[in-house]
């Protein structure tokens, strides 16, 4: 399995949340794509808060299970 928290800033993703997640802030995570791997942050703490680096095929086994 490869995740790992990154402990920079990630630049030059483009990042999003799901079209479910409500204006008002609350508890969304952001995520956002790179040809290795899936990003994923609190949207609360974009400025700087920590990031975790996720696999794809890690990423799409997880999303699998989650829709299941």
């Amino acid at each position: 399995m490869s995740v790992e928290r990154m402990a920079e800033h990630v630049d030059g993703l483009r990042w999003f949340k799901s079209s479910y997640s409500g204006s008002d802030g609350g508890n969304c995570v952001e995520v956002a794509t790179s040809l290795d791997a899936v990003y994923v942050r609190d949207s609360k703490a974009v400025g700087g808060g920590p990031v975790l680096r996720v696999g794809r095929g890690e990423w799409a086994a997880f999303v699998a299970l989650a829709v299941e």
